[in-house]
């Protein structure tokens, strides 16, 4: 039985973490992070699809193709993206220097930054950071380094979950960061999730994937994909659960089941944080040919301005979402769609069920909405969790570089 716990990525046994103030902001918030597992352990990766990819994210792609690591190194407040051959190699730096207090090989670091693009890393303050924050670590350093990787959030994002395997306790906890330029194509912004449970690393890679399609990549805020996206997970195998071989393992989908509701809850912990946003979209879509062009259409509501702006004003004008699904190229049968928004029915077989305006104004007040909308060309469904945009995402983003 699985069952939700307020935890950190300490949770699960073995992993120590820590986050300190190295100097990077301005602000003098917390910005170097560490997160270290005691034993070697399975890890599953994926990336940014974004082209112009932060130097990081070239550096952890040859980790993750290892099938063990030790740790992780984080920095907020610079990006380390289009920063070349130096971002690059300060990128290695930082993975060799905390190697080296760890004393473990180079290849089982992994690096992660966020913050503005375009900026160098002043690499004596990040020196210093790593060796403060992991002279700092601890069982106890969970919520210091969920913390130090925040960049415009308003809030800290956890989520942890036990589950039993096997007869054995296993534990999965995760953190992560991201308000603004949140549409990934992998994972999210940048998150991370540990667990005790056992497992055999090629499966762990392919069950990351997995997990990511179905949470990370189900939710948008602006439509743009960073360029420092990255999901990592690292399994050390101390809950001692009979090690979980293949997708056909007896405990396969229980351990599934636990790394996918971790990811869940942090990416609609995302949505909620949009930057500026004051209210979290759920956006359902159903009767579709197949999962992808749910999502699709899913997808193209959730990204529309004009739907976002509307939910912000509080206007019931449906119009936006059966027209945004209309054009995202998912297919549908436009005289048997339906959409309802809050469960009251708007539109039934594509003509409009001439709701009283009235009738909506609480449900657009609300703090959390739900849609749906029937394609009626199938039977799949997707969900995609947004948020709307208000006039502070405009400010936030305008001034951020500031």
């Amino acid at each position: 039985m699985m069952k939700k716990i307020d935890g950190w990525l300490t949770a699960p046994k073995g992993f120590l973490a820590g986050g300190v103030t190295a100097g990077l902001k301005k602000s003098g918030k917390p910005d170097l992070a560490v997160v270290y597992s005691e034993v070697p352990a399975a890890c599953g990766a994926v990336f940014t699809q974004n082209k112009m990819c932060a130097a990081p994210v070239l550096v952890d792609r040859e980790v993750a193709q290892g099938d063990f690591a030790r740790g992780i190194v984080v920095n907020s407040g610079c990006a380390n993206a289009c920063t070349g051959l130096k971002g690059l190699a300060d990128a290695r730096e930082m993975q060799s220097f905390a190697a080296g207090l760890w004393q473990v090989k180079l290849n089982e670091i992994f690096v992660c930054s966020t913050g503005v693009i375009g900026a160098f890393m002043p690499m004596d303050i990040v020196r210093k950071g790593i060796k403060n924050a992991i002279e700092v670590m601890g069982r106890d350093g969970g919520l210091a380094c969920a913390e130090a990787i925040q960049t415009t959030d308003t809030f800290i994002k956890h989520s942890a979950y036990t589950t039993v395997i096997g007869g054995k306790e296993v534990t999965v906890a995760g953190i992560a960061k991201g308000a603004g330029m949140i549409a990934p194509n992998m994972a999210t912004m940048l998150t991370f999730l540990t667990t005790d449970g056992a497992v055999e690393p090629a499966l762990l890679k392919r069950m990351v994937k997995r997990v990511a399609d179905r949470s990370y990549n189900m939710v948008v805020v602006d439509g743009d994909t960073s360029t420092n996206d990255s999901m990592i997970v690292l399994a050390n195998g101390l809950a001692g659960n009979d090690r979980i071989t293949d997708e056909n393992h007896p405990d396969y989908e229980a351990f599934y089941e636990a790394l996918q509701a971790v990811a869940v809850d942090l990416a609609k912990m995302i949505a909620h944080d949009g930057e500026g946003a004051t209210k979290f979209l759920e956006v359902n879509v159903v009767g579709a040919k197949n999962f992808a062009e749910a999502k699709t259409a899913a997808m193209a509501i959730a990204k529309s301005p004009l739907v976002k702006t509307a939910f912000f004003g509080e206007d019931p004008n449906w119009g936006r979402i059966v027209c945004a699904a209309g054009y995202s190229g998912a297919e549908m049968i436009a005289d048997k769609v339906n959409l309802s928004i809050g469960g009251i029915r708007l539109v039934e077989k594509g003509l409009n069920c001439n709701v009283a305006l009235e009738t909506l104004k609480p449900i657009m007040a609300e703090k959390e909405i739900s849609m749906e909308i029937d394609l009626a060309a199938g039977e799949a469904k997707a969900t995609v969790w947004t948020c709307d945009f208000s006039y502070e995402y405009v400010k936030i983003n305008g001034e951020y570089h500031t």
